[in-house]
């Protein structure tokens, strides 16, 4: 059994939380009588518990843990909203932080607040493995633990590194969960994605594999709205035979995060992920793309553009003439000794 620790919560980037299964039967609902034991609305003793909310766990499981610890004034409270109030079915497994002498709707809008909830992990679209795994340490999974669980993952068929199979969400775990069923979690989610994304149907002849590791680069190389046009960017390139040469697949290399400036030499560096040295795709994804990446990386905007070049924040430009983004690159360079991308890193 997993100890969770408390870790300060950042804002919800997404959301993704895994419904309680309400069991209580019509039967047993009408045996409740019209009414039961609550305290009032908008009033509580501004104390705090911690409330374990294990995965599937009932409706009136829950209402007796929250009566247990003083939140509510009787279960037969937490029941009948719990069967009346279809928020309940998002109520997330986890440590909950709930205060007590609450009336039971109360206790219900605290239990889906995402800011109570303990050891909650965020990923970001755009994340590195190497940056989730500590969150999952942060959470109260071993580091033993979470190495086991690496190794017994399934990953779809044809998929050859994990890198990129752990979707950008927002989850928590029951302490009871295992290391590898959570893990297994996140890739479900991804699959899902990929499916919705239209990775399975494309009729192009890149693998659900390869069309991944395209939306990591997309990812990895602009904002969402430039999306499209990098897609086609990166198809434009391979269909000619010339090298990607995306900064961002060195910084993966480096693990260097914030800059935006990429040295001469970092391009030498020797690797299969080194798309200055290396034609056509990367081995495998370089992060964990989120939706609109994948998205774009089944439709790419038509047009003709081999360049692009990040000219100041969110101003990215497109062409297939080498003379217009050499000139470009003069004004990239000027603002980047001006100091214009500072604030992103």
């Amino acid at each position: 059994m997993n100890s969770r620790i408390n870790t300060p919560l950042g804002r919800v980037i997404t959301a993704f939380l895994v419904a309680s299964l309400l069991t209580l039967s019509v039967r047993e609902y009408r045996s409740l009588g019209s009414s039961a034991p609550d305290f009032p609305c908008s009033t509580s003793s501004r104390s705090e518990v911690v409330i374990d909310i294990e995965q599937g766990e009932s409706g009136s499981s829950i209402g007796q843990k929250l009566f247990s610890a003083g939140v509510i004034k009787s279960s037969t409270s937490y029941f009948r909203i719990a069967l009346s109030d279809s928020r309940s079915e998002r109520v997330a497994p986890g440590r909950h932080v709930i205060e007590i002498g609450l009336c039971a709707k109360d206790a219900l809008s605290q239990l889906l607040d995402a800011e109570r909830l303990v050891d909650l992990i965020n990923i970001v679209e755009g994340a590195w493995i190497t940056e989730i795994l500590p969150q999952m340490y942060q959470a109260g999974f071993s580091k033993s633990e979470i190495d086991a669980a690496l190794k017994t993952v399934v990953k779809p068929e044809g998929f050859l590194t994990l890198e990129g199979l752990f979707f950008p969400a927002q989850y928590s775990f029951g302490k009871t969960v295992s290391a590898q069923s959570a893990l297994q979690s996140m890739v479900s989610k991804t699959e899902s994605a990929m499916r919705d994304a239209g990775f399975l149907t494309s009729k192009e002849k890149f693998t659900a594999f390869q069309l991944l590791i395209i939306a990591s680069l997309i990812q990895a190389e602009g904002n969402t709205g430039d999306f499209g046009q990098i897609s086609q960017v990166i198809r434009n390139r391979l269909k000619i035979g010339m090298p990607l040469q995306f900064d961002s697949t060195v910084h993966y290399i480096k693990k260097s995060r914030g800059s935006v400036f990429l040295s001469t030499q970092s391009t030498y560096i020797s690797s299969p992920y080194n798309t200055y040295r290396k034609y056509g795709l990367p081995p495998g994804p370089i992060n964990n793309p989120g939706i609109d990446a994948m998205r774009a990386a089944v439709s790419p905007t038509p047009g003709d553009w081999l360049y692009f070049i990040t000219v100041a924040p969110f101003d990215t430009r497109f062409t297939a003439n080498i003379e217009e983004f050499n000139k470009w690159k003069v004004e990239y360079k000027k603002n980047l000794r001006a100091g214009k991308f500072r604030s992103l890193n």
